[in-house]
């Protein structure tokens, strides 16, 4: 079992452009966990151990968790369920609400692909709340999630 302690980097740096990937999947709600027993997608079996900065920073796609010559052991996130956030530009108040009641749920929020739109993981309560605010477009979908778009400080496993 190989052994990671530390993020080395990112797959996209330059120490890195010439390795063979090997992917490690993490769902979005692991990327805050400091310990994880996986397994690459070509079978080798990890252990990640990392530090307190896990905490508040989280795993991100693409992060390098292990290098060994031309072979790096990278952090790969897939898709998941989530709920795409349009605040109508009439309306831009209802970025505070949308992000209290987010936030209010202890929930992770990211930014979208414009200055009125956030992304949050799926949940149907969540969704149909969303939906019921006046000027809040929400809509289910199946996205990669961003980490470095994140708006929220860490991801929570509370819930009421």
């Amino acid at each position: 079992m190989i052994i990671c302690e530390k993020i080395l980097g990112k797959i996209t740096d330059e120490p890195f452009a010439s390795c063979q990937a090997d992917p490690v999947e993490i769902e979005w709600h692991e990327a805050y966990k400091r310990i994880h027993q996986k397994k690459t997608k070509s079978g080798v079996e990890i252990g990640i151990r990392l530090g307190t900065d896990i905490l508040v920073r989280g795993l991100r796609d693409g992060d390098v968790l292990y290098q060994d010559g031309e072979r790096v052991i990278v952090v790969e996130m897939p898709p998941c369920e989530v709920i795409v956030i349009d605040i109508d530009e009439d309306h831009p108040e209802m970025v505070a609400k949308v992000c209290y009641e987010i936030g209010n749920k202890h929930a992770a929020l990211l930014k979208g692909d414009g200055p009125l739109q956030f992304i949050t993981p799926y949940n149907e309560p969540t969704l149909v709340l969303l939906n019921k605010l006046h000027g809040v477009t929400a809509r289910k979908d199946v996205r990669k999630l961003d980490f470095e778009k994140s708006i929220s400080s860490t991801v929570s496993g509370h819930s009421h």
